[in-house]
């Protein structure tokens, strides 16, 4: 436990600690925002092309080699 010495010392405090409490509050808006979008179906879409077009260039790089 810390020991104040002056009510300026505890008032500091306080200030500190609502503005952290704030800044983290603001940083769980934004992680709320970017789940929401991460969710959306033309992300997923996104990444499905994505992963399609690495397997489709796998597939071909695997016919020229054999």
């Amino acid at each position: 436990m810390k020991n104040y010495q002056s009510f300026t010392d505890i008032e500091s405090d306080l200030k500190r600690l609502d503005l952290e409490r704030k800044i983290a509050f603001e940083e769980m808006k934004l992680l709320k925002t970017e789940f929401k979008e991460d969710l959306k179906p033309s992300n997923w879409i996104n990444t499905l092309l994505n992963v399609a077009g690495k397997y489709g260039l796998y597939m071909v790089m695997k016919r020229f080699l054999k």
